[in-house]
């Protein structure tokens, strides 16, 4: 059976016994059923690995001793920030996890136009913080061991006119430039994917503004979940560490 790679919010130190996060614990126990003497792989969102040993493990509370560290180092040398406007039911969730196994380093969810999500205060925060869940999930799931940030919902204008060094692209399908035409060399990408219904003609003007890029990926029209994911790949591929 594949060790189990379970994430701990607090920095470990090798020697320490500790007892996991009640989510944690929650899967190990009562999910996996896994007992004393067993074996877990832990990661706390730095680039070190621990392996640690179930001393005791019951339904509510399993505590690990730590027994050992390395450096695995898993992030891509492309930084990508993913300004993703919202979707609809499980389509943002998928698009997050997806695009974290992808090698997102930064999510930032969006409201614009066409955006078909409509959410008060109180549901925006339970969306984040089941985000943030997915994020943790996905990171066991595929290696990494440093969790993607994802920040608050904001305005698509606010985010695009944040000041960063990163080169600025919009997916557009009547666009000129690929990704493949675009220069190298490229550390640090920041993408705009649009709703599913696409962004408003004077969304597409204000992001000229803010020095964002067009760029078409093919010529068949992708869905918004789709298109992130299509697009993080090629920018992996061309300027990060797949293929």
């Amino acid at each position: 059976m594949r060790i189990p790679r379970i994430y701990h919010p607090a920095p470990l130190v090798v020697g320490q016994t500790i007892a996991l996060s009640d989510d944690a614990a929650g899967h190990v126990g009562r999910v996996l059923r896994m007992s004393a003497g067993q074996t877990l792989e832990l990661f706390d969102g730095s680039n070190q690995v621990f392996s640690a040993e179930i001393v005791q493990a019951d339904k509510k509370q399993v505590q690990v001793r730590l027994l050992g560290s390395e450096t695995d180092n898993r992030e891509s040398p492309l930084f990508l920030h993913l300004g993703q406007v919202m979707s609809r039911g499980e389509k943002m969730e998928f698009t997050i996890q997806k695009s974290i196994e992808l090698g997102v380093n930064v999510i930032t969810p969006l409201f614009s136009e066409r955006c078909g999500v409509k959410l008060d205060a109180e549901r925006l925060n339970k969306k984040l913080q089941q985000w943030q869940k997915i994020a943790i999930g996905a990171c066991e799931q595929c290696g990494r061991n440093q969790i993607p940030e994802i920040r608050p919902v904001m305005n698509l204008e606010t985010w695009c006119q944040e000041q960063d060094d990163a080169l600025k692209l919009n997916l557009h399908p009547r666009a000129s430039a690929s990704i493949n035409t675009l220069p190298l060399p490229v550390e640090r990408v920041r993408l705009l994917i649009g709703p599913e219904g696409g962004l408003s003609a004077e969304e597409i003007a204000m992001t000229a503004r803010y020095q964002f890029t067009d760029i078409l990926l093919g010529p068949r029209v992708l869905r918004t979940e789709t298109t992130a994911l299509t697009a993080i790949t090629a920018l992996q591929v061309r300027f990060g560490d797949l293929g």
